[in-house]
């Protein structure tokens, strides 16, 4: 891999490695974008099999979240760090603590939160060494999952958006939804979709998590290998990124797809050939900002209900990307690109 060309193919402002024998962090923070603010982005621990896939992780994640703040109209350029271990074996307070060394050095180019693999108990270690930290214990955050349910929110009302362009109504009761990923945000997902009267077909790595959904929404399970070939109204990807490839957009039998996970494109080109099958795609960055628009607000000082009115903001923005595809006779994932390069050319 040559880093610098990697960082320029992504227009990745800066690329920090981090490494501390005494506590074993590797680590990366990318620094995508800050023409709109400061980068604000959470910390994903994963189990990378190479360097090289956390440095595109790192680099891919980043430029997700300035994107995602530019058309939610946040304050924020967009960032990632990525810690290279196995979150269920590999957490210790020194690494955390370490990471928020770095993050301190940085001096608020870079405000870090929870992501994948992280939790409040962890940003409050890299709280005890840097103040540039979100997700601590007292923030929205960390008040019951809150940022978590209103990533689902926004999707739930993203989804409604995007059946009522594709249906001609907003009525989610009666479609059939596959939901894959079972997290947090999965879950939440799940709930809103229960709630609507949707017919949920699931599918997790985690036999628990598919457990605790078919208990407490009625849903039916599927195959992790078998979820993309379910027939469904709608397909909501919540798990990891790059799902949506050359080998799983051709069993998809769905309209719509519309889901939590970053990333869920494997390249750019896929968006125009979920948009060549006539399958309505919600870009990702768009449909799953609630996270980040919580985050937002809290470093703002506002409250959860005002939180919860800003992330409903989402509903329109995913409207004004499917009129500016069809306007513009281009895929959805290109439009919502325009969208936010269209802001940071502004700044």
């Amino acid at each position: 891999m040559f880093i610098l060309d990697e960082m320029e193919q992504f227009q990745c402002e800066q690329l920090v490695f981090c490494q501390d024998p005494s506590s074993g962090l590797r680590a990366i923070i990318a620094i995508h974008n800050t023409k709109l603010g400061p980068a604000l982005g959470g910390c994903r621990m994963w189990k990378y099999a190479t360097e090289e896939q956390a440095v595109t992780d790192a680099l891919r994640l980043a430029k997700g979240m300035t994107y995602k703040a530019a058309v939610s109209g946040l304050p924020f350029g967009g960032g990632k760090a990525v810690i290279i271990g196995n979150p269920n074996t590999d957490k210790t307070m020194a690494k955390f603590r370490s990471l928020g060394q770095f993050v301190q050095k940085l001096q608020g180019r870079y405000i870090t939160g929870i992501d994948l693999g992280t939790t409040v108990q962890d940003m409050d270690w890299v709280n005890i060494e840097s103040e540039y930290v979100t997700d601590i214990t007292g923030s929205l955050g960390a008040f019951g999952e809150f940022t978590a349910e209103m990533t689902a929110y926004g999707v739930f009302l993203g989804i409604k958006a995007s059946v009522g362009k594709v249906y001609g109504s907003e009525l989610l009761k009666g479609k059939t939804i596959a939901v894959q990923g079972l997290g947090k945000v999965g879950y939440f997902l799940c709930r809103y979709l229960h709630e609507a009267g949707v017919q949920l077909v699931v599918s997790d790595i985690n036999a628990d998590r598919v457990k605790k959904v078919l208990n407490a929404f009625g849903a039916r399970p599927a195959a992790v290998d078998d979820i993309f070939g379910e027939a469904c109204d709608i397909f909501a990807p919540c798990a990891l990124g790059g799902i949506l490839n050359d080998q799983t957009i051709p069993q998809l039998k769905c309209k719509i797809v519309a889901g939590g996970a970053n990333n869920q494109l494997a390249e750019d080109r896929h968006g125009e050939a979920l948009h060549s099958s006539g399958i309505l795609y919600a870009p990702d960055y768009v449909i799953n900002a609630g996270g980040l628009i919580t985050t937002a607000v809290d470093l703002g000082g506002f409250d959860a209900p005002y939180a919860k009115r800003r992330v409903e903001r989402i509903y329109p923005t995913i409207n004004s990307v499917f009129q500016l595809s069809e306007t513009l006779s281009i895929c959805t994932a290109a439009a919502a690109d325009r969208m936010a390069e269209q802001v940071l050319a502004k700044a």
